[in-house]
């Protein structure tokens, strides 16, 4: 039985969004579903599932880093028989030529954490996304006129790092963005056998000093989770 997701089987479908912010999910529901309902608010992070263009699909926040999503993902999968999990969230753009608003397909997570060196004896193991959802994505994206750029991101365990110019390695070797959850959705999807994509806003550029206005992450958050309805089974 979960202990942090208060719903009944059958109250949150087979395909869910998961922005790590509970209240974005709130916005999802009320802007984009019709007649959602809540189904959690253990802890404040709010849960709902709803309608959309005749498929039911449920939201939910994970709160922020790999521990937090990776509670609320294996519950969702192995209580609740999620089997769709599509993650719409922010992140810092690394290349230069990116800007803000870019939206980012996350097809790999490298990472700093080391919760799978400790899953698999100290060895490495490459979390990468669904094929099938990140081309149904890409597809989308295009025929819709969006920016979008496909390739791998660094899912980090320190949002302040005292190296001020970490990421410049993580740059010159071709990763696209740093977040802080994809490598934990990536790998315990693949565990349980479901499908994950991560479908990452650019809000800030690292190498430029650019940041997004509140008016610009409003934007750009709405079109990110318009692809991931349409692409939601």
């Amino acid at each position: 039985m979960s202990i942090h997701i208060a719903a009944e089987r059958g109250q949150i479908a087979p395909s869910i969004l998961l922005p790590g912010d509970p209240m974005r999910a709130k916005v999802i529901a009320e802007t984009l579903l019709e007649d959602a309902t809540c189904f959690n608010a253990v802890r404040g992070m709010l849960g709902y599932t709803g309608d959309y263009k005749g498929k039911q699909i449920s939201v939910m926040g994970t709160g922020m880093g790999v521990p937090s999503l990776s509670i609320y993902v294996h519950e969702l999968m192995v209580e609740f028989g999620v089997k769709t999990l599509i993650r719409v969230g922010t992140c810092g753009g690394l290349q230069r030529a990116m800007r803000i608003g870019d939206i980012v397909l996350a097809m790999a997570a490298s990472t700093d954490s080391h919760v799978n060196r400790l899953r698999f004896g100290g060895m490495d193991y490459a979390p990468t996304c669904s094929f099938e959802l990140l081309l149904r994505a890409y597809e989308i994206a295009t025929a819709q006129g969006v920016d979008v750029r496909v390739g791998s991101v660094l899912t980090s365990d320190t949002f302040y790092d005292d190296d001020p110019d970490g990421w410049k390695r993580w740059a010159r070797y071709g990763v696209l963005a740093v977040e802080m959850e994809s490598a934990g959705l990536y790998t315990l999807a693949a565990k349980h056998g479901a499908e994950a994509l991560s479908i990452l806003t650019v809000s800030d550029v690292l190498e430029s000093d650019q940041a997004a206005t509140s008016e610009q992450r409003e934007r750009d958050f709405t079109r990110m989770a318009g692809i991931a309805l349409e692409i939601a089974p």
